[in-house]
This record gives structure tokens, sequence and C-alpha cells, in this order.
């Protein structure tokens, strides 16, 4: 009784945490999206390219506020080069977005590589490109800890408390479980306690204010805070960097009109090349986006079925 009482404190600390530093140590003039917004549309809704308006969703790997600032400017690109406007979609977790498209609620999504590789027919999606990041379509898994701890290894933080992001997160779950499935563990005999942030940037919270002792994130989103915001990266070290995987791709619908989708994936593939999409995709810390490629994923699903 004294240990649910005690995680219960724990989890209520770390989500008023997260609430505090949202509200009060970033920037508070942009936008807010509301998880809790419904969809004013049905799968009998007109076609997208009757209505000129498409529909895309973001898988929630930062917290709400930051996805909308990160991706509106890319979106509203990727609207003006098509004509098509662009509607942001969110919703809390990984899944929430993927069971949109098979009930013909999203045409496009932003979606992570685990989700990918497990999901696309399930899903119903197919993947137009990902993003290249300092040279290579490829990202890795962050194992973090307090910057003044003294954990050095994924061993070091046997018996402590740990963060995973989100139960379908390829770099926030997946990897680290299959870390420990080469120690012959699982989290719950290898870890005292476990809790899902469901962002990568509240995993970095999490372990810069010591609410918890480790978490494994996307490398990406741990480089682009450290450029642009270190104020919580700094307080954290990273002790461990995984295997490069696909990076989490751009997908869509495979209801979709064919020529609708090379187009969008023509705006988006060549964006770069104008000053405007360059200039936004630096400001992602993106080099550009280029043809995705099945094989890059196949390490993924070698650790699903490890894992699994």
């Amino acid at each position: 009784m004294l240990n649910k009482s005690k995680n219960k404190l724990i989890l209520f600390i770390f989500f008023l945490s997260v609430l505090l530093v949202s509200g009060c140590e970033q920037n508070t003039d942009h936008k807010y999206v509301d998880f809790s917004e419904k969809i004013k549309t049905s799968p009998q809704d007109p076609f997208p390219e009757k209505t000129k308006t498409l529909r895309v969703a973001v898988s929630a790997m930062v917290s709400p506020k930051e996805t909308y600032v990160y991706y509106e400017e890319l979106l509203k690109f990727i609207g003006k080069q098509i004509g098509y406007k662009i509607v942001l979609i969110q919703r809390k977790t990984y899944s929430e977005v993927n069971e949109l498209f098979p009930k013909r609620l999203i045409e496009l999504a932003f979606v992570c590589s685990g989700p990918y590789v497990a999901g696309k027919q399930k899903y119903e999606f197919e993947g137009l490109a990902v993003p290249v990041v300092r040279g290579k379509p490829f990202y890795q898994s962050y194992l973090i800890v307090q910057k003044n701890s003294s954990y050095n290894s994924l061993e070091d933080l046997r018996g402590k408390i740990f963060a995973f992001t989100d139960p379908n997160s390829n770099t926030g779950n997946l990897v680290p479980r299959y870390w420990l499935s080469q120690l012959n563990e699982i989290p719950s005999s290898f870890f005292d306690r476990t809790t899902y942030t469901y962002s990568h940037d509240n995993s970095i919270l999490a372990v810069a204010k010591g609410l918890v002792d480790g978490a494994a994130i996307d490398g990406h989103k741990w480089e682009f805070f450290n450029a642009k915001n270190p104020y919580f990266t700094s307080k954290t070290r990273v002790i461990k960097k995984s295997d490069y995987y696909g990076s989490p791709p751009l997908v869509a619908s495979s209801m979709l009109d064919v020529k609708l989708k090379l187009k969008i994936q023509e705006a988006i593939l060549t964006m770069h090349n104008t000053l405007e999409g360059k200039t936004i995709l630096e400001n992602l810390m993106v080099d550009r986006f280029e043809l995705i490629q099945d094989e890059w994923y196949t390490k993924i699903q070698t650790m699903y079925e490890k894992v699994r």
C-alpha cells in the first residue's frame, strides 16, 4: 500500500512539473493544440481532392505546443505547393494517430518508425518520404541520465526509476526493451518502477529534474533541443546510443489519390531547392527529405521479433 501511494505521488509530481514548465519556462506566444478537440469529420466526408483539404496528423513525439510550432510552417509550405488547405490533427499517443487512418479521418501523418514497421497494413498507410538529418536518413535512441548522476551504463540503472515515452515508440520503448532482452531482463524485473511520459521532451524534462533516473529518447529530439534550447538537455548526459534506424517518416493513406500522393511527395522532396523551403528545413535542423527505403527499417523488425 505504501509503495502504491509513493508511485502515485511520484507520477503526480512529474505531470505537475510538466504542466508548470510548459506554462512558465517556455515561450507562451505559440498556439496550443488541444488533444481533446474532436475531429469534425466522418468516413462519409467527400474525398480530399474534391474539398481541397488535407488532414495531417503528427504523432506526439514532442508535446503539443512544440509540435505545432515545429510543423506549422512545413505543413503550410506543402499545402501551398499543392494548392490544398492543411488541417493539423494531434492526438496524445502514437496509436491514436495511427487509428485515424482506417477510419478515413486523416490523409497524411508523421509517424514513429515503430508503427511504420509494425502497422502499415493494419493502419492502411504507406511511406512517402523520410527526413535526412545531419547527413543521414537515420536516427538513434539515446539513453540519458541526469548530468551529475553517477550512472554510466544501462546496468547502473538496475533497481532505479525509468521513463519510457510511448508504448509504440521505437527509440523510447522498443529499443530499451531490446537492450534489456540482451541482458535476459524485462522492465519489471530490472527497474524498480517505470512510467510513460508520452513525448520525448517530457522525458528529457523528467530526467533533468530528477523525477526519474533515466530515460530512452529520440536522438534527433535531444540534439534539436540541445542546439535550440539546451536549458533541460544541459542538465542531462547521454550514456548509451543505439544502432541507426530509419527515421520517422511521412506516410499517406493507401486510399489517397495516387496523383495527389505524387504531388505531395514531389513538394516535400524538392523543398530544399527553394529559399523558403530551405529556411523551414534549417529551422527544423533537417537537411532535406528523400524517398523512403524499407530496408532501413529491418533492424526494427528484428527487435520486434526478439522482444515480442
